[in-house]
């Protein structure tokens, strides 16, 4: 038969595992699931890698200018190709064998999805 002691241990310490890893704001007394001292938690600066990848308008506007001089990659003219005729899955299997990762080939098909409807758009008016 377990002792009310070591029932209220078992108790706390099932608590204190339930709330780990959950910042708990100290309620200034010192026992209990909220103890410790009150303090105000700090703004947490934005780390640099959750902007990675993000277009900033200077490399944006001088992709679009090389875009415009250079034209499209051969491979690009090919997806559009394959788009153009309707073969979605087969321009993303190319599009990722030439990238190298699914989320970038799927990236690379919308992008040259939006070139045609930019150029459909264009011939229209």
């Amino acid at each position: 038969r377990r002792s009310v002691r070591a029932l209220l241990f078992y108790l706390h310490s099932t608590d204190r595992h339930r709330t780990a890893g959950v910042a708990m704001a100290g309620s200034g007394i010192a026992v209990g699931v909220g103890k410790g001292h009150t303090v105000t938690s700090k703004d947490k600066a934005v780390k640099p890698s959750t902007r990675k990848g993000a277009l900033g308008k200077r490399v944006k506007f001088v992709r679009s200018i090389v875009r415009e001089v250079c034209g499209l990659a051969p491979y690009e003219k090919r997806l559009c190709e394959l788009l153009r005729v309707g073969r979605d899955k087969r321009a993303l299997k190319l599009a990722k064998k030439k990238l190298g990762t699914h989320l970038r080939g799927k990236r690379k098909r919308e992008e040259m999805a939006g070139v045609l409807r930019a150029a459909a758009k264009k011939a229209a008016h």
